[in-house]
């Protein structure tokens, strides 16, 4: 009997030992050596994985910057030109400065300017709203008004003011995360030097949309005509800024009839960080 239990003892230890010989072996031969330029560039990275520099993930972003040519170190969005910095003297490339963006809010239909359309008493997000007649408010473009956007705010950024999404841009560093939610894609990203917003996205004619929310775009052209380098153009009955001419000249606001672009300090933290910077 004392025999038998040696001998499977000895048997299970010489089987134990072989495996983990085989082990080791395969861990020698069949190891993958990590890049050590990718490993020093994703620990610049902030690990946010917002996809804001065009990757899948911050992973995917120092792959490719370790390993492929002409990938710019200023993609970074959150990072900003901290990250920017680090990557490029890590890579041995010439610094670039990151353009820091924005999250917008396109829609200025609060509690005041309009109204809803029903009561609305099922689960409380706006992708649920949505699926029941475009929500509840009378403008089916306006904002749901549930806060799916500031719930995935990694930074709480974004809180529920009068009925609509508001972005704090002392808090914001544009990583994106809200433009991918929200049901409705009112919110944009914008260079956060620029300081006009067109705070609407109804695409109905004039009077319907007037009718709907009495801050809304009626497609009257004042503020195409009177901006001096052809930055604003009004297609499907809204209007649209091309931030690329736009020279900050606060012109369209001053003459839109509705007040639905609003001119404010969209730079937050980046550059001016006082208070009083709630993007409305």
């Amino acid at each position: 009997m004392l025999e038998a239990i040696i001998t499977a003892v000895i048997a299970v230890t010489a089987i134990g030992l072989l495996c983990a010989g085989v082990l080791v072996v395969a861990a020698i031969f069949m190891s993958v050596r990590e890049n050590e330029t990718e490993i020093k560039v994703r620990e610049c990275l902030p690990g946010v994985n917002c996809g804001a520099c065009g990757y899948s993930g911050c992973d995917a972003y120092a792959k490719a910057l370790a390993n492929e040519k002409n990938v710019k170190t200023n993609l970074c969005t959150p990072g900003g030109d901290k990250v920017s910095k680090m990557v490029s003297e890590v890579l041995g490339t010439e610094f670039e400065d990151t353009i820091e963006m924005v999250a917008t809010v396109r829609c200025c239909g609060d509690c005041k300017t309009t109204e809803k359309k029903t009561d609305y008493a099922g689960v409380q997000t706006c992708a649920a709203a949505k699926m029941l007649h475009g929500g509840d408010g009378q403008c089916t473009y306006g904002c749901l008004g549930r806060g799916d956007c500031a719930e995935v705010c990694p930074h709480d950024a974004i809180c529920m003011d009068n009925g609509i999404a508001r972005v704090d841009a002392r808090k914001c560093v544009g990583c994106g995360v809200c433009v991918k939610i929200c049901p409705n894609h009112l919110i944009h990203m914008m260079p956060d030097v620029h300081r006009q917003v067109i705070a609407c996205h109804n695409k109905q004619k004039g009077a319907v949309a007037r009718k709907q929310c009495t801050n809304a775009c009626i497609a009257c052209g004042k503020c195409a005509k009177v901006c001096p380098e052809g930055a604003i153009k009004v297609e499907n009955n809204l209007a649209s800024i091309k931030y690329d001419k736009c020279v900050k000249c606060g012109k369209c606001a001053e003459v839109c009839p509705v007040g639905c672009i609003r001119t404010a300090d969209y730079s937050g933290k980046h550059r001016f960080p006082e208070p009083n910077y709630i993007i409305r």
